[in-house]
This record gives C-alpha cells, sequence and structure tokens, in this order.
C-alpha cells in the first residue's frame, strides 16, 4: 500500500509561529484527532460539521411537489419560524415559480427522507440563513426563468453543512455556496452549468466560487463545467476574518477555460484532488490542461478609475494581496509531470509577469505564496487522488436514488466521453436541458415506493418507532434522545442518519 509523510499542522497563538507533527499514513487518513462536540451526523466533516440545523425543533411533512406556498409545500415549511427538520412524504420534481431559499435559521432539509427523491427545478435555491443543514437534494434549474440562477448558491452565513447534493443546468455557476463562516460541502455533484443560456454577460457555464472562513469543500465532482472549477473566490465579510479555505479529496472533470483560478488574499490548501481532462480540456491550451490553480492578484487599472476604487468594488484592497496555498498530491490524470510537481507548471508557470498582475508575479511572490506546512482543515477522511476519484465516483451526489443525469454524469467521467454537446460548443458544455433530451428531468418516483405512515408526524415512521420501542402516536419522542447509546443524537435524528448509513460506512472506508 502506498504511504505519505504528511504534515497536520496546529494554528495556535503559541511564540507568534506554528506549531506541526508529522506521520506516516496510509492511502486513508482520519485526520483532527478525537471529537469532543456533537458532529451534523456520522460522517459530516471539514469546519461545518458541528452545525445542527433543526435539532430538537418542529417537524414539517412536504406531502405536495406544487408550489404555491400551501400547506405541505418545501415553499411554506420553509417559512415556519423556529428551528425545524423537513421531510419529504412524497418524490418527484418540484417546479418553482420564483427563487426559494432557506429563510430562516436553524434547518435541516432531510432530503434522504424522500421514496425517490426531490428535484428543483426552473429556479435557483439558496441559503441566506444561519446553522442549515441539506442533504441529498438534487437542484437542476434550467433557463426557463430567464434570469441567471445558480443551482444551489448563498454566501455571508455562518455554520452550513451540505452533503450529498446534486446540482447541474444553472445559468450562473452550479455550486457556489461561499462566504460562509464554518461550512462544508461534501460528496456533491456539480455537472453540466449552461453555456449559452440567459446569462447577461452572453457565454457562461461555471463550476463555482469557492472560499470562506474555515470552509471545507470534499470529496465533490465538477464536470462538464467550462471554467470556476472551481473559482477561488473571496467575499467582503469573509476577508475581513480571514479567508482559510481547504479544498481536498474532488474530482475536477473536463474543464477548457479558467478552471481553477483566483484566490486573492485567500489562505488555501489544494490536496489530493483528481483532475481529469476530458475531450473540451484536451482542445484548451496546454497552460489549462496542465493546471492545479491559476493564483492572481487584478492590477490596478481594474480596481481603480483617476485614482478612485470603482463603486462595485467595495473590498477592492484585497482583490492585490497575494494568498498563500498549500499543494501537494494532487493528480492530473495522463500528466506525470504535473503529477509528480505539482507547482512548476501546474501553479508558478500558470501566470505571466505582465501588466495583468501589474508585474507583481516575481520569483519573491512566488515564494511567499507557497506554504511549507497545511492549513488546519478539522476533521477530514483524506485519501489519495487515485482512491478518491473511485470514492466520489461510487458515492457522491443523491447517490441512495441516482437519477439518469448523476448516471449519465459519472458514466462521461469514468470513460472519459461527453454524451451531450450544445450547439457551438466543446464536447460537455450544454446550452439548455433540452440539449440532453426532449423531457430532461428524470422521473424520480419509483413504482411500489412510497413514504412509511407517521401516525404521529414526527418524522419517524411508526414501523420505525414500533420496531426501536418508541411510541408512534407520542409526537414527543423524537426529540428525546433514548435510541442512541451516547446521548448524541434525537430520535428523530438516529432515524434519519439510518437512512443513509451504509452510505457513510462505505464512502469512509
Amino acid at each position: 500500500m502506498k504511504r505519505k509523510l504528511v504534515y497536520v499542522c496546529l494554528l495556535a497563538m503559541v511564540a507568534g509561529g506554528m506549531m506541526s507533527f508529522s506521520y506516516d499514513i496510509p492511502e486513508k487518513q482520519e485526520t483532527g484527532g478525537r471529537e469532543d462536540r456533537v458532529i451534523s451526523f456520522p460522517g459530516a466533516e471539514g469546519h461545518g460539521r458541528y452545525t445542527t440545523g433543526g435539532r430538537g425543533g418542529k417537524v414539517y411533512h412536504v406531502i405536495s411537489l406544487e408550489d404555491d406556498g400551501s400547506q405541505g409545500t418545501l415553499r411554506w415549511a420553509l417559512k415556519q419560524n423556529g428551528p425545524k427538520t423537513i421531510v419529504f412524504d412524497v418524490a418527484g420534481t418540484i417546479h418553482l415559480k420564483s427563487e426559494l431559499r432557506t429563510g430562516k435559521d436553524h434547518l435541516t432539509i432531510a432530503g434522504q427522507t424522500s421514496p425517490g427523491g426531490i428535484c428543483l427545478a426552473d429556479y435557483g435555491f439558496s441559503i441566506n440563513s444561519n446553522n442549515v443543514i441539506i442533504r441529498f437534494l438534487r437542484f437542476r434549474p434550467g433557463e426557463a426563468s430567464g434570469k441567471e440562477p445558480d443551482g444551489l448558491g448563498g454566501c455571508d452565513k455562518k455554520d452550513i453543512m451540505v452533503d450529498h447534493c446534486s446540482v447541474s443546468w444553472s445559468v450562473d455557476e452550479c455550486l457556489s455556496v461561499y462566504g460562509m463562516e464554518n461550512s462544508t460541502v461534501q460528496w456533491c455533484i456539480g455537472s453540466e452549468a449552461l453555456r449559452k443560456a440567459t446569462h447577461v454577460k452572453g457565454a457562461h457555464g461555471y463550476g463555482g466560487n469557492w472560499g470562506g472562513h474555515k470552509a471545507s469543500y470534499h470529496h465533490n465532482l465538477i464536470a462538464h463545467c467550462e471554467s470556476r472549477v472551481p473559482r477561488l473566490g473571496p467575499r467582503p465579510s469573509t476577508l475581513a476574518l480571514g479567508e482559510c479555505v481547504d479544498i481536498r479529496n474532488n474530482v475536477f472533470y473536463n474543464w477548457a477555460g479558467n478552471g481553477c483560478y483566483g484566490g486573492e488574499d485567500q489562505h488555501v490548501n489544494i490536496v489530493n484532488n483528481y483532475y481529469k481532462p476530458g475531450p473540451a480540456t484536451k482542445q484548451a491550451s496546454k497552460q489549462v490542461q496542465y493546471r492545479i490553480a491559476k493564483v492572481g492578484v487584478y492590477p490596478q487599472a481594474y480596481v481603480y478609475v483617476d485614482g478612485e476604487p470603482k463603486k462595485n468594488l467595495a473590498f477592492q484592497p484585497y482583490l492585490q494581496k497575494w494568498g498563500t496555498f498549500y499543494i501537494d498530491g494532487n493528480k492530473i490524470e495522463g500528466n506525470n509531470k504535473v503529477t509528480a510537481d505539482n507547482w512548476t507548471d501546474g501553479v508558478y508557470a500558470q501566470l505571466k509577469n505582465d501588466e495583468k498582475v501589474d508585474f507583481l508575479w516575481t520569483e519573491d511572490a512566488k515564494e511567499s505564496i507557497r506554504l511549507k506546512e497545511p492549513l488546519d482543515f478539522g476533521v477530514i477522511t483524506t485519501y489519495s487522488a487515485d482512491k478518491a476519484y473511485e470514492q466520489v465516483m461510487n458515492y457522491a451526489g443523491c447517490c441512495n436514488y441516482r437519477d439518469e443525469v448523476d448516471k449519465r454524469i459519472i458514466s462521461d467521467t469514468r470513460k472519459g466521453t461527453a454524451t451531450f454537446t450544445g450547439e457551438g460548443n466543446k464536447p460537455g458544455f450544454i446550452n439548455s436541458p433540452k440539449d440532453t433530451g426532449d423531457s430532461p428531468w428524470p422521473e424520480l418516483s419509483i413504482a411500489g415506493l412510497s413514504a412509511p405512515v407517521d401516525s404521529d408526524g414526527d418524522g419517524i415512521p411508526d414501523e420505525w418507532e414500533i420496531k426501536n420501542g418508541l411510541d408512534p402516536n407520542n409526537p414527543v419522542d423524537g426529540n428525546t434522545k433514548t435510541k442512541d447509546p451516547n446521548g448524541q443524537y434525537t430520535n428523530l435524528e438516529v432515524y434519519l442518519n439510518s437512512l443513509v448509513q451504509h452510505i457513510v460506512d462505505a464512502q469512509n472506508k
């Protein structure tokens, strides 16, 4: 078994410096040590792992796929006050009438409860509240709204956990959950952002903006997105706190434009990710094909006009500060040179020292951005890039019920192909969901599968309550903690976690 020396860095206010220790690990690594606080659910990792969501709050059942705001719809459930957990008694696609937002703090959306899965279509969905857990949901807006929706977006909040979601067909970015404090996006798929749709800037089709103060992105797949794969994007709110970002064990497939770039005044780990060039990548320049990350700063001419900062660049001083980066263990399939040395061609050669960076890309700058030890990344099961690729292929996205879109994306990634291409694009980049077929949103309901009976409405089916010694007619026992031997999770959480525990066990082997 391949072994590798890895450094785990503890940032501490000691002697004005940084403490570190090192040890040998196999291809799988449990990082960060013992947990003393209750994590969101078994398998929750990264900086958002302590998000509590709606723990201990009310339960709301979604019983309708309509979006008219009536009782029993998802839009209605999100508007309810207080901590809450939303469960689904239906399966299928909810065609939104307008953008949908989380709205209120202390929320868990348990998509794994749907008997077949839930997809949100036509408009974007955004996280605009604190302490939010979202699991096993699909976000596939398309261009029908005439607007510029992200698939799943949000910024400037704190305590966020996004787990096993599938996102595609955005007009702007697929997966732009950034500028958060204490956040994780894990085991998700972002694919087929629309290239030529309704974006005001014209051709788009981007993966996502990633960043934040203690932000983790791990075991995700970004496929068939032209650029921002990802964009290392700072936000004013989290720049003030210090952008500390960890990107590890992700798979990036078939980019062609900027790929991964940015990182102004951010502090970023980019570790053990798997870059797989696709047919569009192979039509791009060698520089783009070799890219791990193109870091940079903006020139004075971009930030200022006649000596005054542009009005839309309130955080302009940060755009001219180099970030710092720990980059190691990343693989570009088919490129042994960059795989062996991520920095020389994968980072340093990606930028020219010219007017675009005010001639600041000097040898001193190159030395200053490179960290010798990783930033604190919390607790994350870390694999080699090769092992991470297999785990992501098998378990990313809504893998409890993989729909035809995700199956196709996984197949394309494994085979190195592009099944669909929109007019005028490089292979794999589409302009509309209809480029994939006349009825692009897959059927999610499964014959013979329906929501189990829940007589007391506490989110736990009668059958499970009876089997586990609870009272199916007592709604109070859902929020007691009698079924967790450690007394950490409510009985409702124990049930919700049990629905996907087999996936968590397999993905973290």
